[in-house]
C-alpha cells in the first residue's frame, strides 16, 4: 500500500533529491565483469567505449557490439524502404494514432516563435539572427520496450526547426538484431534522414565522435539508459546535448474534488515506466489520500507490470498530507517535478503560483499520460529538480542564436573611447589600443 506520509516526513523521504548511490548493483557488477573481463566501474567501462569508437570507428563499433549486444553486425543503416513497409505493416488503429500524434507534435511546435530581429537605433545595425543546425543525433531507446513516441517527440520538434538531417540511433534487439516496425514507423512518419541500428553507449560514442558509416551530428538528444546517459556526460563538449534524464517523475496536486480512482490510475502510469520512476501525491484531503490508497491496492493487481510498479511506489513513491492547498502547491514547486498536474477545482488559479516544472498539466481532463503521447508538447523533460533552470525539448533547442553587430562609423568613433577604457582596466593593452586607432582614424561626424 502506498504510505502516507506528513510534510515533514516526506521532507526528509519521497521529496528529498538523493544523489545515486556509487555503489553498483550486484546484478549490473555480473553484467559488466562477463563484457569487459574485469571489475571496473560503469563510468569506467563507458569511457572504453568511447574512446575506442573514436579512435578505430566501425571496427570498434561493430566489436563493442557483438560483445554487448551479441551480435555480428556489418551494415547500420536501415533503408527508409523498409520504414515505409514497417508503417504500411501496423494496424490501422496504430497507425492512426500515430498520425494524429505526429500532426499535434508538428502543429504544437510550429507555433513556437524564432523572431530574428534588428534595430536601427543604437547606431548602423544590431540584432540577432536563428540558424537550424545541419545535423541532430536522436537516440530512442529500446530495452524493455520500443519507445515510438519518443522518436517523434525528439523528431519532429528538429524537423520544424528547420534542422537538415535528423538520424536516429536505437538499439537492436537482442538475438535477433531487428528494430520494431513502430518504432520504423515512427521514423517515416517524423521524416528523418537515417536510422541507425545502433544502442548503448556505442551509439553515443558513434554520434558524438563520427565513424566511416555514420557521420557525427551536431547535438544528441533523447533519453536512454545508465550507459547512454554516461556516455553523454562524456561527450559533452564535442557535441551539443539536450540534458541528463535521469528516471521520470510525476507530481499530483490534489483536492477534495479529484476522483481517487483517476488519481490512482495516474500515479500507477508514471510507476510502470521503471523501478527507479517517482509517483506522489500531494493532497490536504486524508479523504482522498485513503481512498487513493485503497484504490492503488485494488487496481496495481490488474497491471501487467505490477512488479515494477510495486518497486517504484515503495522505493520513491507516497502521498504526502498538507494543512492546506497552498502548502501543497509549494511543496510541488519546490519539488520542480518533470511533471506537475493539478487535479483540482480551480487549476487555473493554483498555477499562477507554480515556477518550477517540465510539464504543468491542468485539470483530470490534462492527465499526464496525454502528454506522454498525443497532447502535441514534447514530453522530453527536465527530471531530478532540474526544472528549476531547465525547459523541455522545444525547437529552440535545435537553433542556433547569431549576434549580428554592423555599427555605423560615428558609432564606432563614440563607442570607441569607453571599450579603450576597460581594456586597459583589464591590463590588455593590444585591446586598447585596436580601439585607440579608431578614434585616430575616423574623422568626426
Amino acid at each position: 500500500m502506498l504510505k502516507i506520509y506528513t510534510v515533514e516526513q516526506a521532507k526528509q523521504t519521497i521529496l528529498q533529491r538523493r544523489i545515486i548511490d556509487e555503489d553498483t548493483p550486484p546484478a549490473l557488477r555480473e553484467g559488466m565483469l562477463r563484457v569487459f573481463g574485469e571489475p571496473i566501474t560503469p563510468q569506467e567501462g563507458v569511457q572504453r567505449i568511447l574512446r575506442d569508437i573514436r579512435l578505430q570507428g566501425d571496427t570498434a563499433l561493430r566489436q563493442w557490439i557483438q560483445r554487448i549486444d551479441g551480435l555480428d553486425q556489418e551494415e547500420f543503416s536501415i533503408p527508409p524502404e523498409e520504414w515505409a513497409a514497417a508503417f504500411i505493416r501496423l494496424p490501422d488503429e496504430l497507425r492512426q494514432a500515430l498520425e494524429l500524434a505526429a500532426e499535434r507534435i508538428r502543429d504544437f511546435h510550429s507555433r513556437q516563435p524564432l523572431p530574428s530581429w534588428n534595430t536601427q537605433e543604437m547606431g548602423g545595425t544590431l540584432g540577432q539572427i536563428f540558424t537550424p543546425l545541419s545535423r541532430v543525433g536522436v537516440y530512442v531507446p529500446g530495452g524493455s520496450a520500443p519507445l515510438p513516441s519518443s522518436l517523434l517527440m525528439s523528431a519532429i520538434p528538429a524537423r520544424v526547426a528547420g534542422v537538415k538531417d535528423v538520424v536516429v540511433a536505437t538499439p537492436p534487439q537482442r538475438g535477433s538484431g531487428a528494430i520494431s516496425d513502430v518504432i520504423l514507423a515512427a521514423a517515416h512518419l517524423a521524416q528523418v534522414q537515417a536510422v541507425y541500428r545502433v544502442g548503448g553507449a556505442q551509439a553515443i560514442a558513434a554520434l558524438a565522435y563520427g565513424t566511416q558509416s555514420i557521420p557525427r551530428v551536431d547535438k544528441i538528444v533523447g533519453p536512454g539508459n545508465l550507459f547512454v546517459t554516461l556516455a553523454k556526460q562524456q561527450v559533452f563538449g564535442q557535441v551539443g546535448l539536450d540534458g541528463l534524464a535521469g528516471p521520470t517523475e510525476t507530481v499530483i496536486v490534489a483536492d477534495g474534488s479529484a476522483k481517487p480512482r483517476w488519481v490512482a490510475a495516474d500515479l500507477l502510469a508514471q510507476a510502470e515506466h521503471d523501478m527507479l520512476a517517482t509517483a506522489i501525491l500531494i493532497t490536504p484531503s486524508r479523504w482522498l489520500a485513503e481512498t487513493v490508497q485503497v484504490e492503488i491496492a485494488h487496481q496495481v493487481e490488474e497491471r501487467e507490470r505490477a512488479e515494477v510498479i510495486q518497486a517504484s511506489l515503495s522505493g520513491q513513491g507516497g502521498i504526502v498530507l498538507t494543512r492546506d492547498m497552498k502548502e501543497a502547491v509549494h511543496l510541488a514547486d519546490e519539488f520542480a517535478p518533470e511533471h506537475l498536474c493539478l487535479s483540482v477545482a480551480d487549476p487555473h488559479v493554483w498555477a499562477k503560483e507554480i515556477r518550477h516544472a517540465g510539464g504543468l498539466f491542468l485539470s483530470e481532463a490534462s492527465f499526464e499520460v496525454l502528454g506522454d503521447y498525443v497532447a502535441g508538447p514534447s514530453h522530453v523533460m527536465p527530471t531530478a529538480g532540474t526544472a528549476r533552470f531547465a525547459s523541455p525539448l522545444n525547437v529552440l533547442d535545435f537553433v542556433r542564436l547569431t549576434n549580428i553587430i554592423a555599427l555605423d562609423q560615428e558609432t564606432a568613433r563614440r563607442l570607441s573611447p569607453h571599450a579603450a577604457r576597460i581594456a586597459q582596466a583589464e591590463a590588455l593593452d593590444a585591446h586598447a589600443q585596436a580601439a585607440l586607432y579608431r578614434i585616430e582614424s575616423i574623422p568626426p561626424g
